[in-house]
């Protein structure tokens, strides 16, 4: 009798969904196309999260611009043409401003006290308008200049011992410290590059949370499956992870309140966070989770997405001599022949940009953009899209479009010299940072950090990969995670110019 209970218990969900599959059948909305899949799993076990964004590029190629796909018991569609992005973004935004709960993303963004995972509405509204104005505002990211230059000038250092010792420089390793350190000093108002046990601890937890954002959890698109997450583990992994996290963010805040804490020269984003929360002058009182919140955001994006998009700049170049050198003629002549230059010479350079722009064309952070998801039915691209349906925009397939970019997947800055194309959300074909309500703030940091960083990068050394490599061996394998890292580490030879 205990068996068939448990064997009924079981069984009758399956069975309830198979027959609510089969009721919604006879009214189902006019989706787009898309691959057939499996009842209750949908196409879940046809995708692969390493590669995810290639598999949609390819699915695209099959079923147009814009398909459908059914994860698990929740409907899902990808958009991958300038044209159906704007139209989602123009015409929709309102509508796909939402973003489905995945619980992964949900536990480490404190349910969403922050910009990225927070619901769409008025909370999420509130705490934008609080980090665009004080923690991203143009003021302060100028006020920040000077970190970001001091560091950029230790890193210089570095790779100088580097030439001076013939040792090949691991870049992936360089500009991840550097990213971090820039990011962790800003919003901390401390490193832990040289912190011994300290720095491993940091980059164990970052790299623990990236990993955990793109996890895979069965009960975000099956309700009823979510033991499957407890036998993996991942549950017990995700709370270990949240702990950790908080327990560090504790740490620093609690830092930060000691009154017996030195006096900084300089303001950091915590800092400027608890003075909001003692002011109590926004619709939302901010609390400590509010703050910890925000500080994952920063941390996570920020440094990994930077350090990803320099890693790419410099495999772009080093891939592409003839641009690598009519790059660095253009800094060396135009800075003067400084040793080190600052931001507001960068900004100076036509060339570069254009390297800074093709490289978030080819080589942008996040190939898939963080998913939305409709609040109410829509129509997109002549389709019927219901409420409550996860919307993909593959950036890297829209990047690659041929009727937007002629020789589409060949790295030529030259094509936005004489183009008014930003990656500001108004240039549809161009959207390494999101468009819409829900585009990055914090673009401007990523691009002012990017233009110093190789800017200086290219003018202090000449670079060369090391002996018996040529430029097709640089493989362009990336790791699974919101953020594209290389798989192998990118290693190079470092010379003083002569």
């Amino acid at each position: 009798m205990v068996s068939l209970v448990t064997l009924l218990c079981y069984t009758l969900p399956v069975l309830l969904l198979f027959f609510f599959q089969f009721c919604r059948s006879f009214k189902k909305p006019s989706l787009p196309p898309g691959p057939r899949g499996l009842p209750i799993i949908g196409n879940l076990h046809q995708l692969n999260k390493s590669d995810l964004y290639l598999q949609l590029w390819q699915l695209s190629k099959k079923y147009g611009p814009i398909f459908s796909l059914q994860l698990g018991l929740r409907p899902a569609i990808v958009v991958s043409s300038p044209k159906l992005a704007q139209e989602l973004w123009k015409d929709h935004d309102h509508v796909v401003s939402d973003r489905p709960k995945l619980v992964g993303q949900q536990k480490l963004s404190y349910n969403g006290l922050e910009m990225i995972f927070a619901p769409y509405g008025e909370f999420w509204r509130e705490i934008r308008k609080i980090c665009v104005t004080h923690v991203l505002s143009p003021s302060r990211v100028s006020g920040f200049s000077s970190i970001r230059q001091f560091e950029v000038k230790q890193m210089i250092k570095k790779i100088s011992g580097h030439v001076s010792s013939s040792k090949p420089t691991n870049l992936n390793e360089v500009l991840m410290c550097l990213s971090s350190t820039i990011i962790c000093r800003i919003a901390y108002g401390r490193s832990y590059e040289d912190e011994g046990t300290e720095r491993s601890r940091f980059h164990g937890l970052l790299n623990e949370c990236q990993a955990m954002w793109g996890t895979f959890f069965f009960s975000d698109y099956i309700p009823f499956s979510g033991w499957i997450d407890k036998l993996r583990g991942l549950h017990t992994r995700l709370e270990r992870t949240f702990k950790e996290f908080d327990k560090f963010f504790q740490e620093v805040i609690d830092e930060h309140v000691d009154p017996n804490r030195n006096t900084p020269e300089n303001e950091d984003i915590i800092d400027v966070l608890l003075q909001l929360k003692k002011q109590r002058s926004f619709c939302v009182d901010l609390t400590n989770d509010h703050i910890k919140a925000v500080l994952m955001d920063m941390l996570v994006a920020g440094t990994d997405a930077t350090a990803a998009t320099l890693v790419g700049a410099m495999t772009a170049l080093l891939q592409n001599p003839r641009v690598m050198k009519r790059v660095q003629e253009e800094i060396r002549t135009l800075g003067g022949k400084r040793e080190f230059l600052n931001e507001d010479e960068v900004a100076k350079f036509p060339y570069l940009r254009a390297v800074i722009k093709e490289t978030l064309r080819l080589h942008l952070p996040a190939p898939l953009l963080v998913q939305r998801e409709t609040n109410e039915a829509c129509m997109i691209g002549g389709y019927e899209i219901p409420a409550k349906t996860i919307v993909y925009v593959n950036a890297w397939a829209i990047h690659r479009d041929p009727e937007a970019w002629k020789d589409p997947h060949e790295f030529i800055p030259e094509r936005f010299l004489d183009s008014s194309i930003d990656s500001g959300g108004q240039d549809f074909e161009l959207i390494p940072f999101g468009a819409g309500r829900r585009i990055c703030p914090g673009r401007p940091t990523a691009i002012a950090s990017l233009d110093l960083i190789i800017a200086n990068l290219l003018n202090s050394f000449d670079w060369e990969l090391p002996f018996g490599m040529d430029k097709e061996d640089i493989d362009t394998e990336v790791l699974p995670g919101l953020a594209q890292h290389k798989k192998n580490h990118l290693y190079v030879l470092a010379k003083f110019p002569i």
